[in-house]
């Protein structure tokens, strides 16, 4: 309803109740005596009425005391010559009418009710409320962003400069056509956005938005798809539409994989609500009629699902690849948030970013997000570097539990298991370097062990994939040596599980084995539902399954054993280090040092006094329900407590 059909209704009510209290305040004033008819005729017939007041059948009249006094006449014809006969003043008057607000009120009310809802039915059919309505289901929801929308340019994205420069070269082409039109180039029609979740895809779409002088439209893959079949190609022909009247123009599609993956992938015909929605999606990008102007963004962090029809040159040209950032991306983005807190001096962003390996934009924004509530929680007035380290290691290994109680016994046993991990990792050759082993629980673990890469790592040598498994193994061994066999606990399940999961990658997918040689064994791992294959197919015979169990188990016994026997030649160091993380409950690198030196441990350190050499990467937590990390990504955890 419109605010003049909300501001007529509202006076109308005013208007009624002010009516009502005039004439309830009326009738108080001056209420005359209610008299029974008998009883006024008797009255007449004494001499004791002085004048009546006849409308109508109401009678209304006076005493000859002066008191006045209504009744009612069922209609007596012999009323009139009774009075004139007693010498009463008879007064007449025409009979009491409706008002005319009353009259409008019953007679035109239901009219107004109807015409009110005809006019809301139209509205809804129309456009609805804010663009949505119930007979609108074919419109786009496309929203369109003007200049002054959009504050993010490219300065504020960092981290991804080949993609940044892929992207900003469209929008110079949208600015200045003629610079590449005079050498027969041509805009590309559509880029496509691939990366891990959190690189910065969407940002870097809005950051278009903020600096293209274009008309920007945005909207979700999920937006296309409905419930009913057809409503998605639609909407894809509606948004065109639009664009084109709007050309030359952007149009950004997030998460498109919603709607363009790979078609047959749900075993049924071509009616699919999304099938018809991609179909659509194809032909307005390079269809008959062709769209001259429009160019589309999409944004995916899974290429593999889309529909290879998608792909091609002349729908999207060009695949941007916005990758993980490297130590001097992290160090922008960094940057580029710390422009919003206030930071102290001790803040260095090279030092967190080599500390950071592995992070996407969104961790970082999270690191720095974390590190300001830190400090305010201490009521800083600035973010210090300390809050840094605290809110990396949240990340990294998960918020502290202190309220959890532990006996002696737990704490003693986590001592030894972390304490394995860590010298195994230390002994072994081309292992990431350790960093901090702590046995306060974080998360669903009771220790973690944490390890810092030196550098960003792209691949993995045999060497130090089996130097990972024996690490793996340490904390168990640990708890063989010392506790005995039968005191082994259930905390090593993630350990096994990863240091297995490696193995057979190295046999199966790598080639890293002897016996088998550089050939695939795995099995067909595709989902049936992505359109590639309905039954599992088997590509190994049962000998060579058979070989292949035999290698994992070879190479996870031979690493298994190899940290057994670091441990054992390393018992002293073993003891010190359980002694120290039962005294400290974490130690850092330099009293890692002094332990395997054979030196007493230095007292913990304020952490700014000794700057990480290396970069946080590889985790190793001890818990019964650790989350792991293959190679290649931020941490390794490795089960135990």
């Amino acid at each position: 309803m419109s605010d003049i059909a909300k501001n007529l209704v509202l006076w109308l009510v005013i208007a009624i109740v002010l009516m009502s209290v005039y004439n309830n305040f009326t009738a108080t004033q001056s209420a005359p005596r209610n008299l029974d008819y008998s009883e006024f005729i008797a009255q007449v017939r004494q001499g004791s009425v002085k004048e009546v007041s006849i409308q109508g059948r109401l009678i209304e009249g006076v005493t000859d005391t002066g008191q006045r006094f209504s009744t009612y006449s069922p209609g007596d014809d012999g009323l009139v010559g009774d009075l004139l006969n007693h010498n009463v003043i008879i007064k007449a008057m025409p009979p009491r009418g409706q008002s005319l607000l009353v009259q409008i009120l019953i007679n035109w009310f239901p009219l107004l009710i109807l015409v009110g809802l005809w006019i809301l039915f139209m509205r809804q059919v129309q456009g609805g409320i804010n663009g949505r309505s119930a007979m609108s289901f074919g419109k786009s929801r496309a929203r369109l962003l003007s200049d002054d929308q959009v504050k993010v340019t490219f300065q504020d994205v960092a981290g991804c400069d080949e993609a940044k420069e892929e992207v900003a070269e469209i929008v110079e082409f949208l600015r200045d056509p003629g610079r590449f039109q005079k050498l027969g180039g041509k805009i590309p029609k559509g880029v496509l956005m691939v990366g891990p979740p959190g690189t910065g895809k969407t940002l870097l779409a809005r950051a278009i938005a903020g600096e293209a002088k274009v008309p920007f439209f945005t909207i979700s893959g999920s937006d296309f798809v409905e419930m009913f079949v057809g409503v998605g190609a639609s909407r894809v022909r509606d948004m065109f539409d639009q664009a084109k009247r709007h050309a030359p123009c952007i149009v950004f599609i997030d998460e498109i994989d919603a709607v363009g993956r790979h078609r047959g992938a749900g075993l049924g015909g071509g009616h699919d609500e999304r099938e018809q929605t991609l179909n659509q999606l194809l032909v307005e990008m390079d269809g008959f009629e062709g769209n001259e102007g429009v160019i589309v963004i999409a944004a995916t962090n899974r290429p593999d699902v889309l529909d290879p029809a998608l792909l091609r040159p002349g729908r999207f040209d060009r695949q941007v690849v916005v990758p993980l950032p490297d130590v001097r991306g992290r160090e922008q983005i960094l940057k580029v948030h710390m422009r919003k807190i206030p930071v102290a001096e001790d803040v260095k962003a090279s030092v967190l970013a080599r500390g950071t390996p592995g992070f996407s934009g969104a961790d970082l924004a999270n690191l720095v997000n974390e590190a300001a509530l830190f400090a305010a929680r201490a009521n800083k007035k600035l973010v210090e570097m300390s809050d840094m380290e605290k809110a990396k290691d949240k990340i990294l290994m998960g918020a502290e539990r202190r309220s959890m109680v532990m006996t002696d016994e737990e704490k003693r046993l986590t001592a030894y298991h972390e304490s394995g991990h860590a010298i195994v990792g230390r002994l072994v050759p081309d292992h990431d370097p350790v960093h901090k082993v702590s046995i306060i629980p974080r998360g669903r673990a009771l220790g973690v062990t944490l390890f810092l890469p030196e550098d960003d790592r792209f691949s993995y040598s045999k060497q130090r994939l089996e130097s990972q498994i024996a690490s793996l193994f340490g904390g168990r061994c640990a708890e063989e040596i010392v506790f005995g066999p039968d005191s082994v606990t259930t905390g090593a399940q993630n350990d096994i599980h990863r240091a297995t999961e490696i193995a057979r990658n190295m046999v199966t997918k790598w080639g890293l084995s002897e016996r088998l040689g550089p050939l695939a064994y795995s099995e067909e791992e595709q989902e049936i539902f992505l359109g590639h294959s309905v039954t599992q197919h088997k590509n190994v015979s049962d000998e060579t399954s058979h070989l292949i169990d035999e290698e994992i188990r070879h190479i996870v016994e031979r690493n298994y054993a190899r940290a057994r026997a670091l441990l054992e030649e390393n018992i002293d160091k073993l003891h010190a280090m359980a002694a120290a993380l039962m005294k400290y409950e974490t130690i850092d690198s330099a009293q890692i040092d002094d332990i395997m030196a054979g030196r007493p441990p230095r007292p913990p350190r304020d952490w700014e006094d000794d700057e990480p050499r290396h970069s946080p990467g590889a985790l190793d937590s001890s818990g019964e329900d650790d989350g792991g990390f293959s190679p290649g990504q931020v941490g390794q955890a490795a089960g135990g407590r």
